[in-house]
């Protein structure tokens, strides 16, 4: 049931410890490092390296299609069998054997490279939608901010110690240097092995009471779940609005994740330095906006909380577009040499305490949303909205640039985050919040469909 007393530290910080160890996949695979490699290298169809960014953005989509059509059916069976925890490690088994088998793919080698990042993306993902759902489970729900908040700051402390060991060993991100950065696949994919190892040590769950029963049990009771609760959304449409305002600034915050340090190779310009300054900057402030908008939320509310990092967004975005034109502005206002490169990196603080900021405060209102014995199930749905965002913003970015250019493309984040801010005016918090306290959810195998409300619609 919803908790009425905060988890113990251990377990909170069991918890945390699948972000922090989950980051260095995110991190060094998909945002800094192979990425890059993957069009420059992989593919190599420089100087504009379009097809290159097309099929990163094809194997990124593919990936996410497969989560939202498997997310909501296995949130629905986790929930039914109490089987989180075990969904959990198969995740991240496979997540952890097919990033380590990055390492042989060469140049040349563009199908099998996509292959592994479709395997290993998907199954990162899902992993990411089986932790959340024990998000719920850690406290009530006034406190469920800061716990987020501190699992998002903790990944991106995860992200700076991976990176920066695999940089600082490896050496910059140049394609002379391939050799080396091959070496990323198996350190991600070692950093992940070794750093969720307390989450399944500490990490609790309730144990399924009920008989034993088949697989195909669970299957069956997991699309009769999903069917009960698609039946049952118009008492939740607090959250359905909030889902597609998530869905329009996931979009744009993919896009970001995606092709940041692509955009910066590709339109900034920058020196391999400047990248490991953007690196260690961005996930910095990122720790401490996701630390200091958890505490925000507790206190102005998770919507309004919501709509600043929406509103601090919309402003990056609109810098990181002007970036070259405000850096020789102020080279002539200034009288120095300002290098886009320079503003870049300011841009970049900006953008990152947003980063997690946005994110955790998501995943803590799909939490509050959410009620009795769906946490699962709703972190499915929650799962699936934010990768069916992810196919849409990435796709449309990778075909928008194919025609206009990276540039002129990012706009398509601004248009995004300005969506999302506009619709999430129609949520109405603390009705969502009662809805989901009040909402009665049976626990029997025999009539899965008899959710009702106290709350009349």
């Amino acid at each position: 049931m919803i908790s009425t007393k905060t988890a113990s530290r251990k377990e909170i910080i069991g918890w945390a410890m699948f972000d922090f160890a989950n980051q260095a996949y995110t991190t060094l695979i998909i945002t800094v490092i192979f990425g890059v490699i993957f069009t420059r290298v992989i593919v190599g169809d420089g100087p504009d390296f379009k097809l290159g960014n097309l099929l990163w953005s094809l194997s990124l989509c593919i990936s996410y299609a497969m989560v939202v059509l498997l997310a909501p059916v296995c949130g629905a069976i986790m929930d039914h069998s109490c089987a989180k925890k075990k969904f959990l490690f198969v995740s991240y088994v496979i997540t952890v054997i097919s990033t380590a088998c990055l390492y042989f793919i060469t140049p040349g080698m563009i199908y099998w490279g996509m292959l592994l990042i479709i395997i290993s993306n998907l199954a990162y993902s899902m992993g990411e939608g089986f932790i959340a759902a024990f998000l719920p489970g850690l406290g009530p729900p006034e406190t469920l901010g800061k716990i987020s908040g501190f699992g998002w700051a903790l990944g991106y402390i995860g992200g700076l110690f991976s990176t920066g060991i695999v940089l600082l060993g490896l050496g910059g991100i140049e394609e002379s240097n391939f050799e080396n950065l091959r070496l990323t696949g198996p350190l991600a994919a070692t950093f992940f092995l070794l750093g969720a190892i307390p989450t399944f040590l500490w990490l609790r769950e309730k144990k399924n009471t009920g008989p034993p029963r088949s697989p195909s049990f669970y299957i069956q009771k997991g699309f009769s779940r999903i069917k009960s609760t698609l039946d049952q959304l118009p008492a939740f449409r607090d959250l359905a609005v909030f889902l597609l305002s998530l869905f329009f600034a996931m979009a744009g915050l993919y896009i970001i994740i995606s092709f940041t340090f692509i955009y910066g190779d590709q339109v900034i310009g920058w020196d391999p330095k400047f990248q490991m300054l953007m690196f260690v900057l961005t996930q910095v402030t990122a720790a401490g906006g996701a630390v200091l908008f958890g505490i925000l939320q507790d206190r102005l509310g998770a919507k309004i909380t919501f709509n600043l990092t929406l509103m601090l967004w919309i402003l990056s975005i609109t810098l990181i577009y002007f970036t070259p034109d405000i850096a020789r502005l102020l080279s002539s206002l200034l009288g120095i040499d300002v290098e886009p490169q320079q503003f870049f990196l300011v841009v970049g603080c900006l953008a990152g305490t947003g980063l997690g900021s946005v994110q955790s405060c998501a995943r803590t209102m799909v939490g509050m949303f959410t009620p009795d014995n769906k946490w699962a199930e709703f972190f499915g749905f929650w799962g699936m909205t934010i990768k069916l965002a992810a196919i849409f913003g990435i796709l449309g970015l990778g075909i928008l640039q194919s025609f206009v250019g990276l540039q002129a493309a990012v706009l398509l984040c601004l248009a995004f985050f300005v969506l999302a801010l506009i619709i999430n005016t129609f949520v109405n918090e603390k009705r969502g919040l009662a809805r989901a306290r009040s909402f009665i959810i049976p626990d029997t195998d025999q009539d899965l469909s008899l959710g009702r409300s106290k709350i009349s619609k």
